[in-house]
């Protein structure tokens, strides 16, 4: 930039310059834009423009340098160690997710595609960037899965990086149909490869005890509160039917067959059981678990207190 802008309207001006920029770069192309048509987007004087900016490359640098500082914040909330924590799909989801609504703006967008496309008009951004992510990626994924060597960590998260950037690069410049597709595949495959090294099952045990032991977990409640079903024809239609030898008994009203408290609820699948254990592990509390998921929060409070009995064992 030729100047600073130290006053609030110099500074709005020059923002709403570079915001203009951004897209008239997205619609006509970097080399087919000129300052005048920047300036006259904005609604200012092309010579107000030329207070900031010598020229319309200038005005590139200035968005790079926005771009990087923008980036750097996605990538704090892409890897932090409460995403690290949660269910592997739901991870890239929202990982994907965040990227998508990132890029959804003119100016990261310009930024993206004119890097892929037109690398030789960037100033500050590079391959080092990139790198950037792939070792907030590479770090998430030890955090998984400890075992994994820094070198292989590295490795997967370079390959999710790359390969997640072209096809990002393929769904911004598609139409909004074929656009959503391509980014519901992206979840899906970068998904499929990760969950052989650091699917849900990977997450490191220390990571769970030290979720465990700083949440206040509920009281134990008795175990015929948790959500059952009849061994016969599983209806969840169960009532308390007396005692027997100290045990409970319990009565289901659809077949009218009898059976003891000794029962274990097997009704959940375990990609529901991950599920509600993940959002737990992500800080979320048992009652809203169950609203989010429809699994009773007696259940999860189960599950949680057997996962804290089977690591202290």
């Amino acid at each position: 930039m030729r100047r600073q802008p130290k006053q609030k309207r110099s500074k709005e001006r020059v923002n709403r310059i570079l915001d203009t920029a951004a897209e008239v770069f997205l619609e006509m192309g970097f080399d087919a834009a000129t300052t005048h048509d920047i300036a006259t987007r904005a609604d200012t004087a092309v010579g107000s423009l030329y207070q900031f900016f010598p020229d319309k490359l200038a005005i590139f640098h200035a968005l790079e340098l926005r771009h990087i500082e923008q980036g750097r914040i996605l990538g704090e909330q892409m890897y932090s160690s409460e995403m690290a924590q949660l269910p592997l799909e739901e991870f890239i989801a929202q990982m994907v997710e965040k990227c998508v609504k990132f890029f959804d703006n003119p100016a990261p967008k310009v930024m993206f595609i004119q890097y892929f496309t037109n690398s030789t008009i960037f100033k500050s951004i590079d391959e080092s960037f990139t790198q950037e992510f792939v070792k907030g990626l590479a770090n998430m994924l030890s955090l998984r899965n400890p075992n994994l060597s820094s070198h292989k960590c590295h490795l997967l998260a370079d390959v999710c990086t790359q390969s997640g950037n072209a096809l990002l690069l393929v769904a911004l410049r598609s139409d909004e149909t074929y656009r959503q597709q391509i980014i519901s595949q992206i979840k899906n495959l970068i998904t499929a490869y990760l969950r052989p090294h650091v699917g849900d099952e990977a997450l490191h045990n220390k990571v769970m005890i030290a979720q465990l032991n700083n949440e206040k977990v509920e009281i134990s409640t008795p175990q015929e509160s948790q959500v059952m079903k009849c061994p016969h024809c599983k209806s969840e239609r169960i009532s308390k039917n007396g005692h027997r030898h100290n045990k409970q008994r319990y009565i289901c009203k659809e077949c009218g067959k009898q059976f003891s408290g000794n029962y274990s609820p097997k009704g959940y699948p375990e990609e529901v059981k991950q599920r509600c254990l993940g959002l737990y592990r992500g800080g979320m509390g048992f009652r809203a678990i169950e609203k989010k998921t429809g699994v009773s929060h007696n259940t999860v409070i189960n599950w949680v207190k057997q996962i804290k009995r089977d690591l202290i064992n």
